[in-house]
């Protein structure tokens, strides 16, 4: 049986991410995983915590780290992106996914031209992006913008599974949609 993987869950991480993280794609589960420059800080300081206590020949019986299995097992997955595991996958980041041009491409999809022009007038230069978010909400439209803007993550996480071989459970309209 295939691995599935939950549309909404990428589409949400892929959303999320910001420039100090990144989001994995577990290939044996169809989890995805996000992770944080700190998540990545704080399980190398374990790490090396680790080698310390076996140098000093301490011997830790059973777990006494106080960390829940869910912690755990994030921690192991740290680790194993960390050592490079080809069991993961890594996500398209912030800097992959451009939404400057969807707020473009939003802005040329508006049908009333003043409003159109308004907004494409807005994304010019610095500030781009606080300019564009009070238009939409000084027009009203921005549900409008947020329908295009999940469309437009759908379509990037659905091209990314395809071109990467995985089925994905679109829970978004609750179908499921094979590659």
């Amino acid at each position: 049986m295939a691995v599935l993987v939950s549309l909404r869950d990428m589409i949400d991480e892929l959303q999320f991410l910001s420039h100090e993280s990144n989001a994995y794609l577990k290939k044996s589960t169809g989890k995805v995983i996000s992770i944080t420059d700190d998540d990545f800080a704080m399980v190398r300081s374990m790490e090396e915590f680790d080698e310390v206590e076996e140098e000093d020949g301490d011997e830790i019986v059973g777990d006494s780290s106080g960390y829940s299995d869910l912690e755990t097992e994030f921690f192991q997955d740290v680790k194993n992106i960390l050592a490079l595991d080809d069991g993961y996958l890594k996500l398209p980041s912030k800097f992959d996914i451009d939404e400057y041009e969807m707020m473009e491409r939003f802005s040329l999809s508006v049908s009333d031209e003043k409003i159109s022009d308004v907004l494409l007038g807005k994304i010019r230069g610095s500030g781009a992006f606080r300019r564009f978010k009070d238009t939409i909400y000084r027009y009203g439209i921005e549900k409008d913008w947020f329908r295009f803007k999940d469309e437009a993550y759908k379509e990037i996480a659905m091209a990314w599974l395809e071109s990467h071989g995985f089925e994905y459970a679109d829970d978004m309209n609750r179908q499921e949609k094979s590659v």
